[in-house]
């Protein structure tokens, strides 16, 4: 492959996309490079506070906990106060216990401070999903998706490689750090990305139409997202499994702590380089084959585990599974937008968020006890199970639901050299003499009568465009 065919390939797979989104996209990107404290939470309070390794994983596991409330809280919020708010707000809060950790000394102190912590970073998630789904067409969903997971990950590399750089400056100083990085991320949100939230139905009354009403045990009544949930939990745990498992087993192989950050380090790095590459590979695919092959892929990575025993074939695994993670995540994020009402997006978003944080909050503790019980394999041969599990529920559950419209979804990208007026998506217009717009179903009654389409366009008027629409193109 030439220089040039990548260079095609690349602007293909970031063209096309809102202005709002680059500013959203940009926001993650500032956020993760300065996320210090997840990283170096463990180290501060064993080696800087004295205490002990089971108190840090108490604490770690507490952040996801909060993670558990702070998703449905962040979807709720998202729907009824606005996204921009809801993200400014969470950022802020995220901001101020970043400062609190930093003066924050006492045990339980810590404790609250973490807590509070995962429930605004994760109540944040549902209003950045929501905004992403408000702006970006349905055919270009997933590639959005990749996109914002990709700046994410290139954050955190970044965070990661600088923080190990600037450890001499104290840990209370890199804290500071993501308080200032998280600041300036929700300054980014509020001076430059518009509000997205589509405007509520109403009654003549005023009082809100009783079908929009959604709470989350509403949202727990969708019988397909509700699988999708269920299904996205066990993946969630296969993927969070070794992250606590890989460096046990590793010791268990005599491998030094060093192999396992070198190991652990594959998985950044391929994201980073081939995210991109993954994207435009799978564009346009069946959700539901992506998904189940992610999951398949997850279970072969995580199960080969076991028959590992050198650094680089636990190396191998890791890729395997990496590029199952490249491939789920934003698959996943895109089959909850096309489930999810327009009026409760960020409710189906939070629902959503609430599997990933309850899987880092139960995965490190079931992962540490079949480790200390049964031994690493048990865990690896569990996982695979887990994964392999979760992919035939994918193919056999909800293979209808997810690929129903794709075909449709595809077509309103018009392809290069496709007539003008072909592949019109919803809530498009066609431009009429006297640069007026018509829309393109009114005309479908004479679509087979020429004449009457010349007419239709002579005789036309403007026609208001919906606020879906100007968000798209603002």
């Amino acid at each position: 492959m030439s220089i040039d065919s990548l260079r095609r390939s690349a602007r293909a797979t970031v063209s096309g996309l809102p202005r709002g989104f680059w500013w959203l996209w940009l926001s993650t990107l500032v956020n993760r490079t300065g996320a210090f404290v997840l990283t170096f939470l463990s180290l501060y309070l064993t080696q800087e506070l004295g205490h002990s390794a089971w108190f840090a994983g108490l604490v770690v596991a507490l952040h996801g906990l909060g993670g558990v409330a702070g998703s449905p809280l962040g979807g709720t919020l998202t729907d009824k106060w606005g996204r921009r708010p809801t993200m400014v707000t969470m950022h802020l809060v995220t901001a101020s216990c970043a400062v609190a950790l930093a003066l924050v000394t006492t045990a339980w102190g810590v404790a609250g401070v973490v807590l509070l912590m995962g429930v605004s970073m994760q109540a944040v998630r549902p209003s950045i999903q929501a905004t992403i789904t408000d702006m970006v067409p349905e055919h270009d969903r997933r590639r959005a998706f990749a996109l914002n997971y990709w700046a994410l990950n290139l954050g955190f590399a970044v965070a990661a490689f600088g923080g190990g750089a600037a450890i001499f400056l104290g840990y209370r100083a890199l804290f500071l750090i993501e308080a200032a990085a998280v600041t300036l991320c929700a300054l980014i949100v509020f001076l430059r990305l518009p509000e997205t939230r589509p405007e509520a139905r109403r009654d003549p009354a005023g009082e809100l139409v009783e079908k929009d009403r959604v709470s989350v045990l509403d949202v727990l009544r969708d019988a397909p997202f509700r699988t999708l949930v269920l299904l996205n939990l066990l993946v969630c745990l296969v993927f969070t499994a070794p992250w606590v498992g890989l460096p046990l087993s590793m010791a268990a192989a005599g491998l030094e702590p060093g192999a396992y950050g070198a190991v652990i380090a594959v998985n950044g790095v391929v994201i980073v380089a081939f995210q991109l590459l993954v994207n435009k590979i799978t564009d346009k695919r069946s959700p539901a084959m992506l998904l189940t092959v992610s999951s398949l892929l997850f279970a072969l990575g995580t199960g080969a585990t076991a028959l590992a025993g050198t650094p680089l074939v636990f190396a191998v695994t890791v890729v395997v599974w990496t590029i199952g993670e490249m491939v789920h995540v934003p698959t996943n994020a895109a089959a909850t937008a096309k489930l999810a009402p327009e009026h409760a997006r960020g409710r189906y978003q939070g629902v959503m968020g609430m599997s990933w944080a309850l899987s880092g909050f139960l995965a490190p503790i079931l992962a540490g006890w079949v480790v200390d019980g049964p031994g690493p394999d048990f865990l690896w041969m569990g996982t695979g199970v887990i994964g392999a599990v979760a992919a035939l529920g994918y193919s056999t559950r909800l293979r209808r639901v997810l690929d129903e419209g794709e075909g449709q979804a595809q077509a309103q990208a018009q392809p290069q050299g496709q007539p003008q007026g072909q592949g019109q998506a919803q809530g498009q217009t066609i431009t009429g003499k006297g640069g007026t717009d018509v829309d393109p179903t009114a005309l479908a009654p004479a679509a087979l009568d020429p004449a009457a389409v010349e007419r239709a366009l002579a005789d036309s008027t403007p026609v208001d465009k919906t606020p879906a629409d100007k968000t798209v193109s603002a």
